[in-house]
């Protein structure tokens, strides 16, 4: 399309400073004489008042924002400079002395040139519009990839859904071939290739962000290479290119991977893996580039059958069960309730490193050991091989971000749910088909809905700017932050309709925290583009640190990191513990990620591996044990002296988003106030909170498992069942209002209004 207007509230003013007493004589005041402070000011708001200039400014690309703030800053450096440059100070008093007689000598309009010479000063990116535009125009992204273009490539698409060996298909081909590359979205599915690769005596090297292991003792680099997609080459020539779980190129952080490898990669063959849904994007892609599409269509190689009756109760749990929730307080919940049951279970979610995630499933898996229950994020999605029978969806909404980088609670989409529920009866396995269901009844019919609904074609490829095309935009803007320099970049971007651009959030959020260390701009790119969680206070604090050190030029060491971390480190006796210990583990990650983009400056990274295979054991036992460690994080929380404790009783703890804590006063005997934290959803962007549900629905508040806050009260004595059933009716009164939360006794003056009930 045409040029878009730019968005001028990102466009941040470089302050100038007034003239101080300057040395130099103030030669337009030995010309004429001084200046009329007073006058000056008048007549400055009268030239920020004429239409006529306001227009001249618009031309040349002052909007009504920035025309204003470009006046203020022009105004104030007149009136607090203690001498102007002469042809302005004659100007101004000609302006002055010419005002109210009939020959004028000057009109205020004669300030212009003054003016937008100025404003450009402290906008510098008005003069360089044209050549802004032209970097951030990304309206051609295959042209990025000359040397993909100077081939003719084959693109084969195995299209199909989970547990269709179309990616089994993909890889007989790579090994086949004289020489290949393996793109996949997981360090998990990475190194599962390799392992293959090299089983099958297929020379492979892995290449993740954190790590490159070699097939050749003497690091010669193997004819095939397994890694995460991030990491591919655009410039060394393969024969066959795998490029897994193509669907992803749709998503809002991480897609511009997936366009970057289906333009770029260098490859005769490429074979695209993933759902039918990407089909029409990819061939139209194709056609841009020149290049056919021919399409392989897989079928489900074992049957998978929905359920038509709900769990409904953990004691209905068989062998081969897996049980997906969407949230971590979930997992901790589920896993604790079975284990009240004398069952054993593993536990797999995002935030485990995959040594455990791997040692977990492998638990699960093994016939012969006991554990043959698994508690289990949508991690299990993709990744790991898993011999499970039958899926049990906990819940099925999930937390989601949204393309604006908010958080808002969902249904899961088809996809999602295909995804997940296709991992029961996988083909080889000792479960020959599989099942789907849902822990509650009234789930059930609409998870049957979503899976029955065709999947949603993906419409658009990410795209995400490159380094050169920052630091061309800084060489224009040199005083601009990172984090601004991006937002401008975003917003003066021009895309094509099959495309869009990724979310920056979090390149953002880490411009903005190192924005006050002196790096160089390639070096500060790099820091921000470090993959980490920013919800990890931990985390975020040691980039904070590596930056700060690597600005001084001091090497990031070994006996730092371990001072930093505090190792060695015990096994996790409680939640709390085992939390920090996964922030340590992705802490060692970011060194390692480090360490391979500025090798003198993180000098260790051998005998960080080393410490973080340790740590991964540590893990997993406190893994094994982490019913053991609720039960502790749980009484911790039930001592005296804690105010705050997580109700189990209450759906509310499955998002982050505007936690609540309402005290609700059970003045019974001597104790004092008993504060509940209930986690209340922001109701406004929750679209779909008929879904929204706590972990088992008729226990809410008749003993959730049996060490929930309920029982522990009642047995305590601090709660009657009969105080117990009106805590429960007024949930339930106020949930139809669409109230969440509790009200605190003082409020049930208003809420028994609210709510019409007669109070007793």
């Amino acid at each position: 399309g045409g040029s878009r207007a730019p968005d001028t509230s990102l466009f941040v003013p470089v302050p100038l400073k007034p003239v101080g007493d300057a040395a130099e004589e103030d030669v337009g005041a030995e010309l004429t004489q001084p200046l009329d402070k007073g006058e000056v000011l008048k007549n400055l708001n009268k030239f920020y008042k004429r239409k006529e200039i306001q227009r001249l400014g618009a031309e040349n690309g002052l909007d009504a924002r920035l025309f204003h703030q470009a006046f203020i800053s022009f105004r104030k450096y007149i009136m607090e400079s203690s001498s102007v440059s002469a042809d302005l100070h004659i100007i101004l008093n000609d302006i002055c002395c010419g005002a109210g007689k009939v020959c004028l000598l000057g009109h205020v309009d004669d300030l212009f040139p003054f003016f937008l010479r100025h404003a450009k000063q402290i906008f510098p990116m008005l003069d360089c519009m044209d050549d802004l535009r032209k970097i951030s125009d990304l309206r051609l992204p295959p042209n990025w990839y000359p040397d993909a273009r100077a081939i003719q490539r084959k693109i084969v698409f195995h299209a199909g859904p989970t547990n269709s060996g179309k990616t089994y298909h993909a890889i007989q081909r790579f090994l086949s071939a004289k020489s290949g590359i393996y793109c996949g979205p997981l360090k998990l599915l990475a190194h599962e290739i390799f392992q293959k690769s090299n089983d099958a005596n297929v020379p492979c090297d892995l290449v993740t962000g954190e790590e490159r292991v070699y097939a050749n003792e003497d690091a010669r680099q193997a004819p095939h290479i397994a890694c995460t997609i991030e990491m591919c080459s655009t410039n060394t020539p393969y024969e066959v290119a795998v490029i897994d779980e193509i669907q992803m190129i749709r998503d809002p952080a991480r897609g511009w991977a997936w366009t970057r490898a289906l333009l770029g990669l260098c490859a005769e063959e490429i074979h695209v893996c993933g759902e039918a849904a990407a089909i029409d994007l990819v061939t139209e892609l194709m056609y841009t580039t020149g290049e056919e599409v021919e399409v392989q269509n897989y079928k489900r190689l074992t049957p998978l059958t929905v359920l038509d009756y709900a769990l409904e109760s953990l004691d209905n749990l068989r062998p081969g069960d897996c049980i997906v929730c969407f949230s971590k307080n979930d997992i901790y919940s589920v896993s604790r309730q079975i284990e009240a049951r004398g069952l054993e279970c593993a536990v797999i979610y995002g935030s485990l490193p995959p040594g455990t995630k791997l040692e977990q499933a492998k638990k699960f898996n093994d016939p012969d050991d006991p554990c043959k229950i698994l508690v289990a994020t949508d991690a299990i999605g993709m990744g790991l091989n898993l011999c499970v029978k039958r899926i049990i969806f906990n819940s099925i909404v999930k937390p989601t971000i949204n393309e604006k980088g908010e958080k808002e609670i969902d249904t899961i989409t088809t996809s999602q749910a295909l995804q997940i529920a296709g991992r029961a009866g996988r083909y080889g396995s000792s479960f020959k088909q599989g099942e789907v269901t849902t822990m509650h009844r009234d789930d059930l019919a609409q998870l049957k809905e979503i899976l029955s609904e065709p999947v949603r074609p993906v419409k658009a490829a990410g795209l995400h700017p490159t380094p050169e095309q920052i630091e061309m935009f800084a060489y224009h803007l040199p005083d601009a932050t990172l984090s601004n320099l991006i937002d401008i970049f975003v917003s003066l971007s021009q895309v094509d309709g099959l495309y869009f651009v990724c979310n920056i959030d979090d390149f953002k959020f880490l411009a903005d925290m190192i924005q006050h260390i002196p790096l160089n701009l390639r070096s500060r790119y790099v820091f921000c583009t470090a993959p980490l969680n920013r919800k990890e206070p931990f985390v975020c604090t040691t980039l904070l640190k590596f930056a700060r050190q690597f600005s001084r030029n001091e090497p990031l060491t070994f006996d730092w990191l371990c001072r930093h971390t505090k190792w060695p480190l015990a096994a996790p006796k409680n939640i709390k513990e085992l939390v920090h210990l996964e922030a340590v583990h992705d802490v060692f990650d970011l060194y390692l990620w480090l360490s391979y983009r500025f090798m003198d400056m993180f000098p260790d990274a051998a005998l960080v591996r080393d410490i973080q295979k340790k740590l991964d054991d540590i893990i997993q036992v406190g893994v094994c044990n982490i019913t053991k460690l609720i039960r502790a994080s749980q009484s911790a929380a039930a001592a005296p002296g804690t105010a705050e404790v997580e109700s189990e009783g209450f759906p509310f703890s499955r998002t982050k988003r505007d936690t609540r804590v309402v005290s609700d006063h059970l003045n019974a005997k001597s104790t004092g106030a008993l504060s509940i934290a209930v986690e209340v959803p922001a109701e406004r962007r929750t679209k779909n909170l008929k879904a929204y549900r706590p972990a088992t629905r008729q226990e809410d508040l008749r003993g959730h498992g049996r060490g929930s806050l309920a029982s522990r009260l009642l047995r305590e004595g601090l709660l009657t069942q009969e105080m117990l059933r009106q805590l429960e009716s007024e949930w339930q009164d106020q949930h139809r209002n669409g109230r969440y939360g509790l009200g605190s006794k003082r409020d049930d003056q208003s809420s028994s209004k609210e709510t019409g009930r007669k109070k007793k």
